[in-house]
């Protein structure tokens, strides 16, 4: 049978690597309801706490009143709405940019982005632990691929400096989605410098959480656009809402608005999704005591965990893994958690290499100390569980 898909399902279930869909009853929230059952939740994306925020949809119900739920069709036809246009603007100005591009989602910005840059003339060289999308963006490229070891500066020069390609192109996470540490975006540049490269980094979990006023890693680190030439951050994480966005130079983006597919042959988001990010970025830079609450929580998390004997990977941002190494046991694990009325999910391959599976905790500046706590607490009776010794 060519297309015998119940043996490949099978087999996944068989490798405890099966995946199904549950259905939220409640907004996003730490409290949520859960196919019909109320959880305490840490596995959240919304880190600032802005995705059921009452602004926001006020906002967002303001602009559907005003134009509609759909945008009816892509930005370059008359899909591009007064509100994308001051949302590109805005996103600009607040990372520190000429200009930026919305997209629809994160992934298809990363394909757009890559595939508009490069084909078989180029390379492009990406860490190791990269996001699936970035990694496919590569892919379909058609450029050299080349996956450089995690955060490794020499293995990556030592790449560049083999290569002869037309153009050169750095992609990095800015947070990494599943270890939760960070590029270091100084030494990243460096290199793009000295080889004649560009560098991309994709700011998907850092946009809103890090740096003074929340613009991200670039922030944090110090990095323009000089030396961040292509900066990709999402928005529907740290700002609430949804969609993606591209950045940096004006050319850049008049470039990719005439050569990135998953630009012009997709619909555009909603103009109400636009209006309520403008919303979001409004509080993100003139509320900094969710960034400041949320860092306490972190920094109560790891002493926490540290102190239970956890196996934390070495993060400073709201991911919070913690490393199991069996998938068996750390669906296990998150299914004893569930009992006692937390979720956090468990994270298996191919997500991340074999023999890494963890509990990916995910903190947002909606938790209380007291949900922290109760965290913690449901951890070390796991600790204590010969089970999972």
């Amino acid at each position: 049978m060519p297309f015998d898909l119940r043996s490949d399902l099978d087999q996944r279930r068989a490798d405890n690597l099966y995946r199904a869909t549950q259905v939220a009853n409640s907004p996003q929230a730490p409290v949520m309801t859960i196919n019909g059952a109320e959880y305490l939740t840490f596995c959240s994306n919304d880190y600032l706490g802005l995705a059921n925020h009452p602004e926001l949809i006020k906002v967002f119900q303001a602009a559907a009143n005003e134009y509609g739920v759909g945008s009816g069709a892509a930005h370059l036809v008359n899909g591009h709405s007064y509100y994308h246009q001051k949302l590109e603007e805005a996103l600009a100005e607040f990372t520190g940019r000429e200009a930026a591009l919305l997209f629809s989602t994160g992934y298809m910005a990363n394909l757009g982005v890559v595939t508009a840059l490069l084909d078989k003339q180029d390379a492009v060289f990406e860490d190791k632990w990269n996001h699936a999308s970035l990694l496919d963006a590569g892919l379909l490229s058609g450029a050299r691929f080349q996956r450089y070891l995690h955060n490794d500066i020499q293995n990556l020069s030592s790449r560049l400096t083999r290569s002869e390609a037309r153009r050169k192109l750095i992609v990095t996470d800015g947070v990494f989605s599943m270890d939760g540490d960070c590029a270091d975006l100084t030494q990243l540049s460096e290199q793009a410098k000295q080889h004649d490269a560009w560098l991309m980094v994709d700011d998907a979990h850092g946009l809103g959480v890090l740096g003074e006023n929340g613009a991200g890693l670039c922030e944090a680190q110090q990095q323009t656009q000089e030396g961040v030439q292509i900066l990709m951050g999402t928005l529907g994480k740290g700002l609430g809402t949804a969609g993606a966005f591209v950045a940096g130079s004006k050319e850049l983006i008049e470039y990719l608005t005439n050569f990135a597919r998953p630009y012009i042959y997709t619909t555009a988001m909603p103009a109400a999704i636009a209006a309520a990010t403008l919303a979001s970025l409004h509080i993100v830079k003139n509320e900094p005591e969710r960034r400041e609450h949320l860092q306490n929580l972190i920094k109560r998390f790891k002493h926490g965990a540290q102190q239970l004997g956890l196996n934390l990977m070495p993060s400073d941002t709201s991911i919070q893994p913690i490393l199991v190494g069996d998938a068996q046991v750390a669906l296990k694990m998150s299914e004893a958690l569930r009992q006692q009325g937390i979720v956090v999910t468990a994270i298996r391959p191919p997500t991340v290499p074999a023999g890494t599976a963890r509990l990916r905790v995910t903190l947002s500046a909606a938790h209380s100390f007291q949900q922290l706590d109760q965290l913690l607490q449901a951890l070390d009776q796991l600790n204590k569980n010969p089970e999972f010794q």
